[in-house]
């Protein structure tokens, strides 16, 4: 009785301090409408002024060339503009280049809200990553919470000031996945040479987020079992056609899951 008492004290803490990580996660994105409002003034700077974004410390930069040649549990995030190909046949180049730019950038600042980091822009898309190492569940947990804000963001903030202009409206596919990956330096100068990170959760997430329909967000099944469990419920397993998605897990060989947020 003893025993079974002290297990339940002890499973009472860790829920405690589970939901504790929760709701300090989840107090970053309680101040929504601040964060809308600031993107619309650098949106509507960008397109009546250009406005010119600040520049920030490269935070990633840092974080990587501290930890090269390490293996690191990361959580990564794929955020992809849908429908950038169709912009540029309807609107004027240097509008398109202003629109891209600020969608890069606005997605930047909240993947660094949500305690992520930059790892790189790629055409239309942005790549970001959360340090897993010391806490898994708490980083599955940011990465999602950004991802529903990127989605906010871009609903509530750009598209309405877009919609001024009568520009188009911008839709993002997302794609999130959890894994070891590796720091890789190329070349000997420890300071100059180009970082980067690979690993299979860069290349699922990739994966993942290509499967992504306009304004969805999936995510992989090792970032779902990290999840808490309120989280969870809003999530439901894809069931894809036959060979529509073939790609298994590291761990068990079975086919790999995979995640789409209902909300």
């Amino acid at each position: 009785m003893a025993e079974n008492s002290v297990e339940k004290e002890s499973d009472s803490k860790q829920d405690k301090v589970v939901d504790m990580l929760l709701s300090s996660a989840s107090e970053k994105t309680l101040d929504s409408e601040s964060m809308i409002l600031e993107t619309q003034k650098r949106v509507w700077g960008a397109l009546k002024k250009g406005y010119q974004y600040s520049g920030v410390a490269d935070e990633s930069d840092i974080f990587l060339r501290k930890n090269v040649f390490s293996k690191l549990d990361l959580v990564v995030l794929y955020v992809d503009l849908v429908g950038s190909t169709t912009m540029t046949l309807e609107m004027p180049e240097e509008k398109i280049a202003i629109i891209i730019s600020s969608f890069a950038q606005e997605m930047a600042a909240v993947i660094r809200q949500y305690e992520g980091y930059v790892l790189k822009f790629v055409g239309d898309a942005v790549i970001g990553y959360f340090d897993a190492q010391s806490n898994g569940l708490l980083a599955s947990d940011n990465a999602v919470n950004c991802a529903k804000s990127m989605i906010t963001v871009i609903q509530k903030g750009i598209n309405p000031i877009l919609n001024q202009y009568d520009y188009p409206d911008l839709m993002v596919k997302i794609g999130v996945d959890f894994g070891k990956n590796i720091v890789v330096r190329y070349g000997a100068d420890e300071q100059q040479s180009h970082v980067d990170v690979m690993g299979p959760a860069m290349n699922i997430a990739a994966k993942i987020q290509n499967m992504a329909k306009p304004n969805q967000i999936l995510i992989g099944q090792d970032v779902y079992q990290r999840l808490h469990p309120n989280f969870q419920r809003d999530f439901v397993e894809v069931i894809w056609k036959q060979d529509e998605w073939k790609y298994r897990s590291r761990v068990t060989g079975e086919i790999y899951k995979v995640y789409e947020f209902k909300g």
